[in-house]
């Protein structure tokens, strides 16, 4: 297999990209990474340099890994900014690095990708191998790849990766017929409350639309964009995807992309942006126009679940943070990131506080689970627990 460093996805066949293993989750797709090049919300000038890592054989494209040089920690969701301070403490130099991931985007998927007709354990390997070489050829501190399923993890431990793990909240779709029979799982005090707030957006006169990315026009995209951006500003900072991203992947990305609409009297008030394969929902943004009761709640989780009970997806995944997920059915879940570094004093030093660091996710995660409101709590199922 010949290895190359691609620049720019587009000097990638589209259907080869899009044809390996992984790459059908939405983020992984040759539309979305092209779109976040094509309108500058990843490049040399905003720290998110594209730098694929690509095997290809006879055939073409054999294997891949989206790769960006970075120049700090920004967008990742994956946090190592002490890092950078104790490198820097050290008169070293944290920056630039390796990121194996996808820009914005904290969702679990396929990071090392591979063509279906190769023997996947073997082609991962040697990508692993391109993408250490890469990050020790052109003076990169280390090689950071997050959010990483089972299969990309068990080759990078292999390697001597160091493992890190984390806590998000995520929704199992256990063969539900309807939102109410999912909250007929709940204890009868939880199950109050989430029919309590959702009835509190109904009195306050707003339903909602589900829009797909072809039946976004541009009028309501600005209004979803407006709603979007409004939420970024309240904290302090523009948001990292632009309104030209968001019009291209309503025309690339085709259904993919959804949209729910809070309509109050015909008007968009708010509306909550999500990014949906057959297994897998992915709540990502969200806004609205003024403080509604218990809006943020029903446009973000609970139009969601009705999504995936609807058609049938698996997961639901609403993205980082946020202890509140857990009354609305939100289980702690782990999720993993890899790191290669490559001075073996830092890597010794990181290897103990990952060390110190799982232990504690693990406690909080326990603690958290007693929290969930099934009656048989972690499972969805079950009777009330006796009194």
């Amino acid at each position: 297999m010949k290895t190359r460093i691609v620049r720019s996805i587009d000097e990638l066949d589209r259907e080869q990209w899009n044809a390996l293993q992984g790459a059908q989750m939405p983020f992984l797709r040759h539309e979305f990474l092209g779109a976040l090049e094509h309108t500058g919300c990843v490049g040399d000038e905003v720290g998110w340099a594209p730098s694929y890592i690509t095997l290809s054989d006879a055939r073409g494209l054999a294997a891949a890994a989206p790769a960006f040089v970075k120049s700090h920690s920004y967008g990742e969701f994956v946090f190592d900014f002490s890092w950078a301070q104790a490198y820097m403490r050290l008169g070293q130099r944290y920056y630039p690095k390796l990121t194996v991931a996808l820009p914005f985007t904290p969702a679990t998927g396929p990071r090392l990708l591979v063509r279906d007709d190769l023997d996947g354990a073997h082609a991962r390997e040697r990508l692993v191998a391109a993408i250490e070489a890469r990050a020790r050829d052109g003076g990169l501190s280390s090689v950071h790849a997050l959010f990483l399923e089972e299969a990309d993890r068990s080759v990078l431990e292999r390697g001597h990766w160091l493992t890190r793990r984390d806590c998000q909240f995520h929704w199992t779709n256990r063969g539900y017929a309807s939102f109410e029979q999912y909250l007929e799982t709940f204890t009868a005090e939880k199950r109050k409350k989430a029919r309590r707030e959702r009835r509190r957006v109904a009195e306050a006169g707003i339903i909602f639309d589900t829009k797909l990315g072809p039946e976004l026009d541009a009028r309501l995209l600005d209004q979803v964009y407006r709603f979007h951006r409004d939420t970024f500003l309240r904290h302090g900072h523009e948001p990292y995807l632009s309104r030209a991203f968001f019009a291209e992947i309503a025309r690339t990305l085709g259904e993919a992309l959804m949209v729910k609409i809070a309509l109050r009297a015909g008007k968009p008030v708010a509306a909550a942006i999500f990014f949906w394969s057959p297994a897998v929902l992915y709540g990502r943004y969200w806004g609205a126009d003024a403080d509604y009761h218990s809006l943020h709640f029903e446009a973000c989780y609970h139009q969601g679940i009705e999504f995936c009970i609807e058609r049938g997806i698996k997961r639901f995944e609403p993205g980082t943070q946020g202890e509140h997920k857990v009354s609305r059915g939100f289980e702690p879940t782990m999720t993993w990131s890899a790191h290669w570094i490559t001075d073996a004093r830092f890597r010794e030093a990181i290897r103990q506080y990952l060390a110190r660091e799982g232990e504690a996710i693990d406690a909080y995660a326990e603690e958290v689970r007693a929290h969930v409101p099934y009656r048989d709590r972690g499972t969805g199922l079950g009777e009330d627990p006796p009194r």
